[in-house]
């Protein structure tokens, strides 16, 4: 069974006025020493941590994961008055952001510039793994035409300067800014690919291949597929989602796509940010627009050889069924601020990151 990996984003923001709280030096050092299933880093903004499970086989290993670590930053929040939310982009902002400190990231603020302001942004990442170099990039050709329904059934940043954005990915807006985003071109083979980011590096577009911010990926450091379109997500069972779906699709050998013949997929992705599940988007199967919805049932057949393999249909089919009934997290937010306000959108965000409270001295449980 191939095993994949979850990485999540998190923003610690006030649990009052929602807007990034940047942590104490040394607050962030001691908390992301913490190594017991899975792991806790820093990220782009002193206001940001990262989580990543160990490599997986099944869904309720990567859930009870997921779950694990998410008690670790919900607790971490917790002691500072806060709240860890695991959305793509926050309520509001005070354009204050502070830049953890390495020298990776000085060069990534120096190039972004103004840019860093309000690059307050979390995803969901995703690795599959694939042993053989080639069929990597055979596999990342695969789900580039499925990006923009992946996209539509995650977008989960709705709001930016405390005002509804009217999209459902506001977070795919700014990523969008970069100059490597959004879909990467078809390869031809793995020497293509490796040609495409020597271009960028000649163009002196990114500083290193890490800097990459493309949609799907190949892993630098590991024999995966990282597929990295996803909004941060609310809950953990909504990350286990996406990346059942990536692991199916990555490894599902359908001769049905269009491939070179597909086009619109970046334009796709601009409507799957703006409209959620209610968008037009490219059926890669067909070439042709078509609703959201419609292209969720060619992606499961596309998918459902491997997701019955291993044992993921059921699970798939319930979220999707949530999902219609629920709506995306972009949905649960708009209604948490219209019934309750920024209160009921604070108790929202707060409860996908619960803080267990085991003893005095308020330690998460390991």
């Amino acid at each position: 069974m191939a095993r994949f990996g979850i990485e999540e984003e998190f923003l610690l923001l006030d649990e009052d006025a929602l807007v990034p709280l940047a942590m104490a030096a040394g607050t962030r050092e001691r908390f992301t020493r913490l190594r017991t299933g899975g792991s806790v880093t820093a990220e782009y903004l002193t206001s940001q941590l990262e989580t990543a499970t160990e490599p997986v086989r099944d869904r309720a290993d990567a859930e009870a994961q997921l779950r694990h670590l998410r008690a670790i930053v919900g607790w971490h929040a917790q002691e500072q008055h806060a709240i860890a939310a695991a959305t793509g982009n926050p309520f509001a902002t005070t354009r204050s952001s502070v830049i953890s400190p390495s020298p990776h990231y000085d060069d990534v603020a120096r190039r972004l510039g103004h840019l860093s302001r309000d690059h307050e942004v979390n995803g969901l990442h995703v690795h599959v793994e694939i042993a053989d170099d080639e069929e990597r990039v055979r596999a990342l050709n695969r789900i580039r035409g499925w990006l923009p329904v992946l996209l539509a059934l995650t977008g989960n940043s709705p709001f930016a300067d405390g005002l509804d954005t009217a999209f459902s990915s506001w977070r795919s807006v700014l990523i969008h800014r970069l100059p490597s985003s959004w879909s990467p071109p078809r390869f031809h083979d793995l020497e293509d690919y490796r040609g495409r980011i020597r271009q960028l590096l000649d163009l002196d577009a990114i500083g290193e291949t890490s800097s990459l911010s493309w949609a799907v990926r190949l892993s630098e450091r590991f024999p995966t597929v990282e597929v990295r379109v996803f909004d941060a997500q609310l809950e953990p069972e909504d990350s286990v989602f996406a990346a059942l779906l990536c692991r199916a699709l990555l490894l599902s050998d359908d001769r049905s796509l269009h491939g070179d013949r597909l086009d619109g997929i970046d334009a796709s992705l601009w409507t799957a940010a703006r409209s959620g599940m209610d968008a037009r988007i490219v059926d890669p199967t067909t070439g042709e627009a078509a609703d959201a919805w419609v292209v969720v049932d060619r992606m499961l057949a596309a998918g459902t050889p491997a997701l019955q393999e291993f044992g993921d249909e059921e699970f798939v089919s319930e979220h999707l069924a949530r999902l219609r009934v629920d709506g995306t997290g972009a949905a649960r937010q708009r209604r948490a601020l219209e019934t309750d306000g920024t209160r009921g959108l604070a108790a929202l965000l707060r409860a996908g990151t619960p803080a267990p409270i085991t003893g005095r001295d308020r330690t998460p449980t390991p």
